[in-house]
């Protein structure tokens, strides 16, 4: 059994949909970030980052592990699934892994802050993040031309590209002309291990941009 601390956030989705898509069993303990629950002391022994997501897999002596992509290999190793074991293409599916976890999730990520929930709005800060998703989006568009997946199988590269590229909006970020990109996120939308992962704590509507939302996120930022 796997202990799964999240929160509705990118990072959370990705290992919630991992787990759906690997059919394993898992317990979920949604943490309030507006309470800094992710702070406390109990919480830092599985984390010391006092960050979300963090598993515990409860088959494996209690076994934690922080970071979003190492769970996501963690996961994948243990089922057997979603990670090729031969060497090359394990290789690729690193790599869009870490294309996410270095690029586009912390790039989308400052759009987000900026774009969204700065109470100063600095043009610079926006333009200079929002260009540089976009930049990202198009590095995966092309990579999607001739290709169904980002590692040519469906694999964790996919699910931890997804839980951010479906947040473009949120960011500011169009992706007009992307018709590589736009065809892959439908197709990975449509997968239903994907939506019951999505769903996985209750998340926040990214569309609306209501006041209650950008307040409870700023006064998170704080």
């Amino acid at each position: 059994m796997i202990d799964l601390y999240t929160a509705e956030t990118p990072n959370g989705w990705k290992i919630s949909i991992t787990l759906e898509e690997l059919q394993l069993p898992y317990t979920v303990r949604a943490l309030a970030l507006s309470k800094n629950e992710q702070k406390e002391p109990w919480y830092l022994k599985i984390n010391p980052n006092g960050r979300i997501p963090a598993i515990v897999d409860r088959d494996n002596d209690d076994f934690a592990v922080f970071e979003s992509g190492a769970i996501m290999i963690y996961l994948a190793e243990k089922a057997g699934r979603l990670l090729p074991m031969e060497v090359k293409g394990r290789s690729r599916v690193i790599q869009w892994l870490m294309f996410q976890m270095g690029g586009v999730g912390p790039m989308m990520g400052q759009a987000n802050v900026f774009y969204r929930y700065a109470p100063e709005k600095i043009p610079y800060a926006i333009e200079r993040y929002q260009r540089e998703v976009r930049r990202l989006l198009e590095v995966l568009n092309t990579r999607l031309a001739d290709r169904e997946y980002l590692a040519d199988y469906y694999s964790i590269a996919d699910i931890a590209n997804w839980t951010w590229v479906s947040g473009h909006e949120w960011a500011g970020v169009s992706i007009d002309g992307l018709d590589h990109l736009k065809r892959w996120m439908k197709k990975i939308a449509a997968r239903p291990a994907v939506q019951r992962g999505r769903a996985v704590p209750p998340p926040v509507d990214l569309g609306t941009g209501d006041n209650k939302t950008i307040e409870g996120a700023r006064k998170f930022l704080a």
